[in-house]
């Protein structure tokens, strides 16, 4: 298996992000792709309304985490830089 730079799995993520982007932007909020560590963790930061609406976890969770595991699949794990996940 060819090695996969880390540029090419950012624009992996970045195009799976802009997938899910109109939802977000439909109820006020945004995300960013912050980095993807050396150990294939994709960190993101949830923006606008996203950062204190109630239902972020389960947006993170079902749409961002998945999206981003489905696009990328050598990406070990995806988390939220500005928020605690409950659960």
């Amino acid at each position: 298996m060819s090695k996969v730079s880390k540029a090419e799995l950012e624009q992996r993520a970045l195009a799976a992000l802009e997938q899910i982007r109109p939802f977000l932007e439909e109820d006020g909020g945004d995300i960013a792709l912050k980095e993807i560590t050396d150990d294939f963790v994709v960190k993101v930061e949830l923006l606008g309304t996203c950062t204190n609406c109630s239902m972020n976890t389960m947006t993170f969770k079902a749409g961002v985490k998945d999206a981003i595991l489905k696009a990328v699949p050598e990406i070990k794990d995806v988390e939220a830089v500005n928020f605690a996940l409950n659960g």
